[in-house]
């Protein structure tokens, strides 16, 4: 009788074991998913802060072009530096570059130039450095004049870069 018990003893203990394997598989999992998610949340938290001080460092930009003072200069640098250590950096965009819809938003088209090429930034974009998109850079291109953006979009996009 005593050997029957320890043996129903051994089959309850081997499947607790299990249970408590799984149970402790399924809490490593969990707090490793939170920690990504906190990560996440931490990454992208301070989104909305940057969308609004974003203008502020263009009128910086603008105020140093025109007046070449050495102060206004380290400012936007230090702001800039600020916000490359948040992870967020500046898309670079030249004339002269190819158009590019991820990073880049047309405002209007030039004649003149290589179609599809911008032609002249009027706006800085900014991104996650991971590559998530901020605030794209708005661009003039080369390109015939269309109605709308949408259509300047795909007129560009329809020779040679779809």
């Amino acid at each position: 009788m005593k050997k029957a018990v320890s043996k129903t003893n051994q089959g309850e203990i081997l499947q607790l074991k299990g249970q408590l394997a799984r149970a402790l598989a399924d809490y490593d999992n969990l707090r490793k998913r939170i920690e990504r998610q906190k990560e996440e949340f931490e990454r992208y938290a301070n989104i909305k802060l940057a969308i609004r001080l974003l203008p502020v460092l263009d009128v910086l930009k603008q105020a140093q072009n025109h007046l070449k003072d050495p102060g206004v200069a380290i400012t936007v640098s230090e702001f800039e530096n600020a916000l490359k250590e948040e992870g967020i950096e500046e898309i670079k965009v030249k004339p002269g570059d190819e158009f590019n819809p991820q990073f880049q938003e047309v405002t209007d088209a030039l004649s003149g130039g290589k179609k599809g090429t911008v032609a002249e930034v009027l706006l800085s974009g900014w991104r996650f450095t991971e590559g998530r998109v901020i605030r794209p850079a708005k661009v003039k291109v080369y390109g015939e004049k269309s109605k709308n953006e949408k259509e300047l979009e795909k007129e560009v996009l329809r020779e040679d870069y779809v």
